[in-house]
């Protein structure tokens, strides 16, 4: 999920580049949707394998 994130990113960045401001908005605007989405589930996964007694795997 953090790839796609990164991709738009990086599509935001191009198309601003280019002036293509609308494009940029959008790409930008779903980079941010996917990347908070990525820390919600980061942090749910954390909570969950903490409530089990087991430590993140090394």
């Amino acid at each position: 999920m953090l790839g796609w994130t990164l991709m738009f990113l990086v599509v935001a960045v191009i198309a601003g580049l280019f002036g293509f401001t609308g494009i940029a908005g959008a790409a930008a605007g779903i980079a941010k949707i996917i990347f908070f989405l990525f820390i919600v589930l980061l942090v749910i996964s954390l909570l969950v394998n903490a409530l089990r007694g087991r430590g993140p795997r090394p």
